[in-house]
């Protein structure tokens, strides 16, 4: 059996009228099934939604496509079905009733057609809320570690602050968790050699430049901020941030900004008055509890935690004109959007719940500055329950995406550790990665999976080259990382090979001086991959139909009217693929452009 012949419907264009329905109306919704269905062909098909929670059906009828749009025309034994949608609430939740000839039932949820009643979790969803800007849905992010990405003449000039425990830019990283040093030692680098660099972030395909934070902090990371009204002077202040503000929106690019919303450091203003005098009015700002000790991140008492439900403190934080929030996005700045540090643990303290409500309050901030502002909550594990369509626009897609990748590439030897668990990521084959995949695009949604970020990795994980081991597998993650539905974010030294075994020892200084060190094959491979995206609309806003899984390939269809896109994936070679196809396949692109097609590596094909 083909998985091309399974009832197939998602989120996209060619499946539904609108990814943004309004309130009220109904939506129309289309299912493909085929004739050459083994279970039979489907005689019947119903929506089943809720209305106010409670369940109500709705027939679908048979449905005749555009035939001028060959995604849906090519096919003869392809039958189409289409339905209307009620959009009663903000969030609504469906799934097709397949009926057949011989009495069989089936559902067709958005993790796969079941035999079983099962329960609501894995539902089509669409949300009335406002989507994620364009900008930000068709980006490619590039991430900065601005300690170690670049040092302008002007660094040379700067004193080592008495925290640091300075290093030259070849020395090696500390890494260590048990080792004092790891968030002290100190490269250097600043905004202005990011903005130096800006050609050759521009030529991976990158649209976005994210930076981690800018604030003071006494660490290299700057998690642990002390103080929110301006840029660490070792960065080179608020002139050197304006000055690549500027430079990327010259160039039609963005800026993110990286905000702790969680927490602070220790030496923060605001905590240092707190914790001086108990009567003071930041008091309520921070988690203390009656003995005077106080709720901090993950229990290191340097990054204390904020109280969001000090009205107060939201006022300054994320809420409204005079917030951190705010200040940044408008000149002479003017951050295009957040990335929000633990956005999973803000506001969430015991039997306290408010993080939705800080969701809500950063994005309407940070819409009110600028209405095509996109705001990203990171989360590693399920950010399902968070990502309803009026908070954050999107996640950090760890569970998503990141782990299933992993999983697939491991090199069994490879050194690289876990991220947040005791053992690194099971090297499984591709049925279970491919069930992985739709379970969380389920719960996710279609349209959160499509604003949330892909990641092979950031400055908190091990580098993708590091667990896969081998450069040829390292472009495989890519292929997928842009073809897969979301939005490519690659960790500034992907693209030329850099490794690290944890999160801190990925944190290595890029080696602009030792360009013979660059894997310039992986490099060239990204800025394909970008160019690729830019020119096929259907790796952006296209569907994903399922072709073909075995052990070691993993087969897919990107579907859109202006044209679909087969993306071939292989981690060891194979025999050639015979998929019902009804045209003939045009090669796009091989990550692997000396090698054949059905080797390790990553195709794209025009159907």
């Amino acid at each position: 059996m083909s998985l091309l012949h399974e009832p197939h419907h998602d989120g996209s264009p060619l499946y539904l009228d609108t990814e943004t329905p309004a309130l009220g109306w109904p939506v129309k919704v289309r299912l493909r099934t085929h004739a050459a269905d083994p279970a039979g062909e489907v005689e019947r098909v119903w929506l089943r939604t809720t209305y106010d929670a409670e369940p109500v059906f709705h027939a679908c009828a048979p449905h005749v496509p555009d035939p001028a749009v060959g995604a849906v025309g090519a096919d003869p034994g392809a039958r189409w079905w289409e339905g209307e949608l009620p959009v009663h609430n903000p969030v609504t939740h469906y799934r097709f009733l397949l009926a057949h000839a011989d009495g069989t039932q089936r559902w067709l949820t958005a993790a796969g057609v079941v035999e079983h009643d099962g329960p609501d979790a894995f539902d089509f969803k669409v949300s009335a809320h406002p989507a994620a800007p364009a900008w930000g849905r068709e980006a490619v992010v590039y991430q900065v570690f601005p300690d170690r990405f670049a040092r302008s003449a002007a660094a040379d000039e700067r004193e080592t602050p008495p925290w640091a425990v300075p290093a030259a830019w070849d020395d090696e990283v500390v890494f260590e968790g048990t080792d004092p040093r790891t968030p002290l030692q100190y490269f250097g680098g600043d905004l202005d050699g990011v903005t130096e660099h800006l050609d050759h972030v521009q030529a991976t395909g990158a649209t976005a430049l994210y930076t981690t934070p800018v604030f003071p902090g006494e660490s290299n990371h700057r998690y642990n901020a002390s103080t929110f009204d301006r840029v660490d002077d070792l960065l080179g202040g608020d002139e050197a941030y304006a000055r690549l503000a500027e430079g990327l929106h010259d160039r039609g690019m963005r800026l993110l900004g990286d905000l702790t919303s969680n927490h602070t450091g220790d030496t923060h203003e605001w905590f240092r008055a707190a914790h001086t005098d108990p009567d003071d009015p930041h008091r309520d700002w921070y988690c203390f509890r009656p003995d005077g000790s106080y709720e901090c991140w993950m229990g290191h008492h340097t990054l204390p935690k904020l109280d969001h439900t000090s009205e107060a403190m939201r006022a300054a934080m994320v809420e409204g004109p005079d917030s951190v929030v705010a200040r940044w996005m408008r000149p002479p700045v003017g951050l295009d959007g957040w990335r929000i540090d633990v956005a999973n643990m803000t506001g969430r303290l015991g039997g306290i719940d408010v993080n939705h409500d800080v969701a809500r309050a950063v994005r309407r901030t940070a819409e009110a500055e600028r209405g095509d502002a996109w705001v990203i909550g990171e989360h590693n594990h399920d950010a399902s329950a968070d990502l309803d369509g009026d908070g954050w626009h999107g996640t950090m897609n760890y569970s998503g995406f990141s782990w299933p990748v992993w999983s697939w590439l491991r090199d069994p030897g490879s050194p690289a550790r876990a991220f947040g668990r005791p053992l690194p990521v099971a090297r499984r084959g591709g049925p279970l990665v491919h069930r992985t995949i739709r379970e969380w695009q389920a719960r996710y949604g279609w349209r959160a999976t499509a604003q949330s970020w892909n990641i092979l990795g950031s400055h908190d994980s091990a580098r993708i080259r590091t667990l896969t081991g081998s450069g040829t597998l390292h472009r495989v993650a890519a292929g997928l990382q842009f073809t897969l539905p979301g939005v490519p974010m690659l960790f500034a030294g992907d693209e030329i090979g850099l490794e690290g075994v944890l999160g801190e020892d990925s944190r290595r200084p890029m080696p602009w001086h030792r360009r013979e060190t660059w894997d310039e094959a992986t490099l060239s491979t990204y800025a394909a991959l970008a160019a690729a995206r830019r020119e096929h609309p259907a790796l952006v806003h296209g569907g994903l139909r399922w072709a073909h899984v075995d052990e070691d390939c993993l087969a897919f269809l990107r579907e859109h009217p202006a044209g679909t896109v087969l993306v071939v994936a292989r981690r060891a070679a194979g025999a050639p693929l015979d998929l019902p196809l009804a045209t003939t396949p045009e090669l796009l692109l091989n990550t692997e452009p000396d090698g054949p097609v059905d080797g390790p590596s990553v195709t794209l094909w025009a159907v």
